[in-house]
């Protein structure tokens, strides 16, 4: 399968494919925020 794969150490690394994994990462960390945010102030704080 593609995920275990070794990495190729004859192939370049890319400028463009780090940006695109860092803001992925970046995104995903932002919503998984949000939603632990949403979850504390709906049941936490609720009035």
């Amino acid at each position: 399968m593609y995920f275990f794969r070794k990495k190729d150490p004859n192939r370049p690394t890319s400028f463009n494919l780090r940006v695109m994994h860092t803001i992925n990462a970046t995104a995903i960390i932002m919503f998984v925020a949000g939603i632990i945010f949403y979850l504390i102030k709906t049941l936490v704080l609720k009035k």
